[in-house]
């Protein structure tokens, strides 16, 4: 089944499976709609029981042939990602201590600092016109 995303407009599709769930889910609950989740927005896109029954109107017969097809073909679960091993923070080397007998520099008044502004751009020398006043 095609749908799209009243949200983003973007286009997905409910599997065979999908809607198999989603009609039991409506049946048993006794709904008037299903929420289909968009894949890229996440948000809910209602779908009317109606529309769902006319995409798969035996669908009672298809999930028995579903849970049959199951039953006779079994598969087995993905194994669990291995957790990731947790590795202890790394705690940087403390620096030597000084001795006593060593002081540690002294800070250079600010008037004897070398500056760290740029020099200032040269203003460009304009021409001033002067007009002649005409008597």
């Amino acid at each position: 089944m095609n749908l799209r995303c009243s949200f983003c407009q973007t286009p997905y599709t409910l599997s065979r499976v999908a809607m198999l769930d989603a009609l039991q889910e409506i049946d048993s609950k006794k709904l008037t709609h299903y929420d289909a989740h968009c894949p890229r927005c996440r948000r809910a896109t209602p779908i009317p029981r109606q529309k769902l029954e006319m995409f798969m109107p035996n669908w009672k017969d298809e999930l028995r042939k579903f849970e049959a097809e199951m039953k006779a073909h079994p598969q087995q679960e993905a194994p669990l990602p291995k957790p990731e091993p947790v590795s202890a923070p790394q705690t940087e080397p403390k620096p030597a201590q000084t001795p006593a007998k060593e002081k540690p520099a002294k800070e250079v008044p600010a008037k004897d600092r070398p500056s760290t502004k740029k020099p200032a751009a040269q203003k460009k020398a304009t021409t001033a016109k002067t007009t002649k006043k005409s008597k």
